[in-house]
């Protein structure tokens, strides 16, 4: 039987991870506790070490075996040119339940440097695979360790999961050198395979994420704000979806199916509040019902997951990258010139119908200007 140390209990766990990295390093096996799966890994540039995992787990010539990644951005080394959907994949389901698979370039040397044993174990073709778990022991171990992780066992045991230290001990009898228990894993099941080509992603081995929800994961989100989320942001998001959906030629409730979210927040939004009277009589008489619109405000998250964020007035875009500035490349107003589009909030009925036409002028602009893009056309 292997070592088995349950980390739970461990006065500092810190020193579990350093001993599993110190084993990793002298070329010996460890098991690792995921939110899916008990994983066997090694390190990567221990040849030795990937040939004894690949006789442990019985591993011929079947699909690649996932490499553990220090941190999301990492993937960027293998894939200097990742396509949109590739983009919005890793950002949106590492770290978690998925393995993300990839063609790798054609003058790819980053796996070249590897062993030779291992990048047979690592790559097929050029499909090669990535992993980030949610837990975090694999993450800490890899970026304390001067080497990627080859990992393996979503499915060791009989094409399921091991969901116990004592159930990856049994499977492996007894060659790994150490397993770290943190318990029965999270979900219970295996991650969630899935390959992704150019714009395209398709399932590869069915996981804990159904494709409904990748489906959301891979749309492409387009975010709008202002300050409240009550008068401007709601009108533009509506109209966006209206209009959107037309030239799709589907009903607003596709949308998502044809790989689009859109949305709405305020800066400075309360949760909850309607939009108000002036806008949702506007867009009615438009066959647009915003009566059903409750405000949010702008969080860290909606600014990670949308891939484009249009502000109604420049000092909004301003505020936003004084917080995130990693955010420069996806944000930027709505006018796309020097005008902003100012707040009616306390106006007329003629104050809200200037606006929506301002908004409408530039909507309408938005989703010309993505032809080509937006529906194929």
């Amino acid at each position: 039987m292997s070592e088995r140390i349950d980390i739970r209990r461990a006065d500092d766990p810190r020193d579990v991870l350093h001993q599993a990295v110190y084993l990793l390093a002298q070329g010996e096996l460890v098991g690792l506790p995921t939110e899916t799966a008990y994983l066997a890994v090694a390190a990567a540039l221990r040849p030795d070490a990937a040939a004894r995992l690949a006789e442990a787990i019985g591993r011929g010539d079947s699909a690649p075996l996932p490499l553990g990644l220090k941190s999301a951005a990492e993937i960027y080394d293998y894939l200097p040119q990742p396509s949109q959907i590739a983009r919005r994949l890793v950002r949106r389901c590492l770290p978690g339940p998925v393995v993300l698979a990839f063609d790798l370039p054609a003058d790819d040397d980053v796996l070249e440097r590897l062993p030779a044993e291992t990048r047979r174990l690592v790559v097929r073709g050029r499909e090669a695979r990535f992993r980030l778990p949610a837990h975090k022991a694999l993450g800490e171990i890899a970026r304390l360790l001067p080497s990627p992780l080859l990992t393996a066992g979503d499915r060791l045991v009989d094409g399921r999961p091991a969901t116990t230290a004592e159930e990856l001990d049994r499977r492996l009898d007894g060659r790994l050198a150490l397993i770290i228990d943190d318990g029965p894993t999270r979900y219970g099941q295996a991650a969630t395979v899935v390959r992704v080509q150019d714009e395209r992603w398709s399932i590869v081995e069915e996981g804990v994420i159904a494709a409904a929800t990748l489906r959301r994961l891979a749309s492409e989100v387009v975010l709008f704000v202002c300050t409240g989320n009550t008068c401007r942001s709601p009108m533009a998001e509506a109209l966006f979806r209206k209009l959107l959906a037309e030239r799709l030629q589907c009903s607003e409730d596709d949308l998502v199916e044809r790989g689009y979210i859109v949305l709405s927040a305020g800066l400075s939004a309360a949760s909850g509040a309607p939009a108000s009277p002036e806008g949702v009589d506007l867009l009615r008489r438009m066959g647009i019902d915003l009566g059903t619109h409750s405000s949010q405000p702008l969080t860290e998250s909606l600014l990670d997951q949308a891939d484009r964020i249009y502000t109604m007035t420049h000092s909004h875009r301003d505020s936003i990258l004084a917080l995130r500035p990693d955010v420069a490349g996806r944000v930027e107003p709505l006018s796309q010139c020097e005008a902003d589009i100012a707040d009616p909030i306390g106006g007329s009925l003629e104050d809200y119908r200037q606006c929506l036409e301002q908004i409408g002028e530039y909507v309408r602009a938005l989703i010309e200007n993505s032809v080509g893009r937006i529906g194929g056309a």
